[in-house]
């Protein structure tokens, strides 16, 4: 195998119709998840007696509301994320999320990834050019199809003449 690193092609990035799409699923799940949260929180509520727990979340506030949102959230894209590279919608897109070299972010720069999305108008950031949460952590989101025939030519390539210098 060549000893040279591979660094993300630009063209590879994800187009911001398939991040939009990205988003809108992966804001289901989360609203998903919320809603089996409550149903199981409730069940064990009443199973095990515990009636301010119950009472508590069907006189939830709204603040109350978006600290439940926000912290499924960070679970979700951490778990999804951190796990597998890639969230419900990066699934179904065919999308996943890598470093500069295509490789899979550590854990670290996951999470810091899922923090930056807490930024006030994140979603805005897109207008530009990357997304901060993408930008600050320094990962990208690109087509996963391409990625990986696109490192097998780089890697293809780097072994042409190898043989003949060992």
């Amino acid at each position: 195998m060549s000893s040279s690193t591979y660094i993300l092609d630009e063209k590879l990035i994800a187009s911001n119709g398939s991040r939009f799409a990205n988003y809108i699923i992966d804001i289901i799940a989360i609203l998903f998840l919320i809603f089996v949260f409550g149903i199981v929180v409730a069940l064990l509520g009443n199973l095990f007696g515990l009636q301010g727990i119950v009472f508590w979340l069907g006189n939830m506030s709204d603040f109350e509301g978006q600290i439940l949102f926000l912290a499924i959230s960070i679970f979700y894209y951490s778990f999804m994320e951190g796990i597998f590279g890639r969230s419900l919608g990066k699934f179904i897109t065919g999308t996943v999320v890598v470093d500069e070299n295509g490789e899979k972010p550590s854990f670290g720069t996951i999470f810091k990834r899922t923090l930056c999305r807490l930024i006030p108008f994140d979603g805005f950031s897109f207008l530009g050019s990357r997304g901060w949460h993408d930008s600050i952590s320094d990962t990208y989101v690109v087509n996963k199809r391409d990625l990986e025939k696109e490192v097998k030519l780089f890697h293809e390539f780097n072994l042409i003449g190898s043989n003949e210098l060992n």
